[in-house]
């Protein structure tokens, strides 16, 4: 189960100029990473996937269920850029507070914290407060939230943004795992044309709310110009999609 954008168009402000104009995608299954410059639009594309915000016009549904109904949200979960430690609480019961904001019992959300926390590696930090876990604990905690529920679709903005090179791989395989082992869709912005390429299903690059590529990873990078050292033919790549006309 995926989630369909259809003709959508959205502005932040009445009088300002749109984000999204007529805009369409269908995310596949598996793990697309979606690349675009900053201001391309990919957070307000995350944002009305996760329906926190709503298109002026257009529609998105998630399988057949509508963006504005419960069960909608209930299949599709995501992680923003900034992951906030709670005041007062512990990790597991920042977990589990989110599993209860998406609909679960308190019970069921809290046996289930344990085991989300256990997925991304932090079940020996489930009863330290949150606000003393580092940025990439808190980045992991961030996706335990979101993976609580057993939600069909993951949209993840920035996950990796700020953590170090030891910090993303530990991330990385983290998702990968998820992926595999849980039948996830996954969308996962970035303006890092390194971050996940060698993870990813498929690739999609947005630039000034158009979409400009989307394929798979080998296509991608055949877009690298054939003088591109091969060390580079990513970033490359990036440049020739983003720059064109």
């Amino acid at each position: 189960m995926s989630i369909t954008f259809t003709d959508c168009s959205y502005r932040y402000k009445r009088r300002s100029r749109p984000v999204l104009t007529g805009f369409s995608y269908e995310l596949r299954d598996g793990l697309t990473v979606l690349l675009g410059p900053n201001g391309a639009g990919k957070s307000t594309l995350l944002r009305l996937g996760a329906s926190v915000a709503r298109p002026e016009t257009g529609r998105i549904t998630c399988g057949t269920v509508p963006s504005t109904s419960r069960e909608y949200r209930r299949q599709v979960s995501w992680m923003p850029q900034q992951i906030t430690a709670m005041a007062g609480l512990t990790a597991r019961e920042q977990v589990a507070y989110s599993g209860w904001l998406k609909g679960m019992g308190r019970s069921d959300a809290w046996d289930r914290a344990l085991d989300a926390l256990t997925r991304v590696g932090l079940r020996d930090r489930a009863d330290d407060r949150a606000r003393i876990l580092s940025g990439g604990q808190l980045r992991r905690l961030g996706l335990a939230s979101a993976l609580l529920h057993d939600c069909r679709v993951l949209l993840l903005d920035e996950p990796t943004a700020g953590m170090d090179p030891t910090q993303r791989r530990v991330f990385r395989d983290l998702l990968t795992a998820a992926v595999d082992g849980g039948g996830l869709s996954v969308l996962m912005s970035t303006h890092d044309v390194a971050d996940l390429a060698d993870d990813a299903d498929r690739i999609t690059v947005l630039a000034e709310g158009r979409i400009r590529f989307d394929g798979t990873t080998g296509g991608f990078l055949g877009h690298a110009p054939a003088n591109a050292p091969a060390s580079r033919h990513a970033e490359a790549a990036y440049t020739a999609l983003t720059l064109r006309d």
